[in-house]
């Protein structure tokens, strides 16, 4: 790959959330104080929106990472489960020991007690749910029935739900409409803008090893927010790309007509009468390939 091309220890642009490259624009910085402050408050359900690869996941891992030992966290990353199954999960993220074959009874008296256990340890259970535009209709109403357990200070257990715009969608509804009054705080997380990705790219470049001159020329930039809409997984999928392009070159600085060729081959890049480039190129870039030419 590019890495001892541009003085790099590892990759800078992969699509996995990985917190060690979160950058704190504007729009999630916003998103985990509120995030943060709900939670201290006790709120009963939290809501943070987004389009796809507007960073959802990477945010809530930063949540997770950022609370203190007075709150006890659960983690679901795929919660299209039916009702039952769904509280399972819970019990296990919680470490409560329930047989799997246990009824609907005991599965909530399990949990019912484990969270009086943490409550009376002064502790707040918070749990978090990715991708909730997923989740049935009558497992949200499961959810909302469990944090109806309180004590007479707060509740016993926070839900934190991360989902794409449709999860307004669902909880638009009408059967839902006792867990949509319960949601006191709530954010949609946006996009980079032209300055922010120009910041962006530098962090995680940074993060990455590079110590070298501007990576990304400007015009490179503006072609890149162009192509992406500040969308930071579009955004990785790009630069990714276009650094493949410029080491096939044997360039030290990526060009706007690379960020071009990228987009051209990304399916979900947004195209303003560029030329398409073959998927040939990219793999003659990526194993170093000279040489062969690019339309401007």
């Amino acid at each position: 790959m590019y890495q001892s091309h541009f003085g790099l220890q590892e990759l800078p642009f992969g699509i996995t959330p990985d917190t060690s490259f979160a950058y704190a624009c504007a729009s999630h910085q916003e998103a985990l104080n509120t995030l943060l402050v709900a939670v201290k408050n006790g709120e009963g359900f939290i809501k943070i929106t987004g389009e796809v690869g507007t960073g959802k996941t990477l945010l809530c891992r930063k949540f997770l990472a950022t609370l203190d030992d007075s709150f006890v966290s659960a983690y679901i990353p795929n919660p299209y489960l039916e009702p039952r199954t769904l509280l399972l999960a819970l019990a296990g993220e919680l470490g409560v020991d329930l047989a799997h074959e246990t009824d609907q009874h005991h599965l909530i008296k399990g949990l019912t007690q484990a969270l009086l256990g943490f409550a009376t340890q002064n502790k707040s259970v918070v749990l978090c749910l990715d991708e909730a535009q997923a989740m049935p209709l009558e497992s949200l109403e499961a959810l909302r029935l469990l944090t109806n357990l309180e004590t007479e200070k707060r509740k016993l257990l926070q839900v934190v739900l991360f989902g794409q715009p449709e999860l307004d969608d669902k909880l638009s509804q009408e059967s839902v409409r006792q867990l949509r009054q319960r949601i006191t705080f709530q954010y949609r997380l946006g996009e980079l803008d032209r300055n922010e990705l120009d910041y962006y790219l530098a962090h995680r470049l940074r993060v990455a090893g590079y110590h070298g001159n501007r990576l990304f020329a400007e015009p490179a930039v503006r072609a890149l927010h162009r192509a992406s809409g500040g969308i930071p997984r579009l955004v990785n999928v790009i630069a990714h790309k276009a650094m493949l392009l410029a080491f096939g070159e044997g360039l030290p600085q990526v060009l706007p007509h690379h960020v071009r060729a990228a987009a051209s081959d990304t399916p979900a890049a947004r195209r303003r009468h560029w030329w398409w480039f073959g998927v040939a190129a990219m793999l003659l870039a990526s194993a170093g390939g000279a040489g062969w030419m690019m339309f401007k």
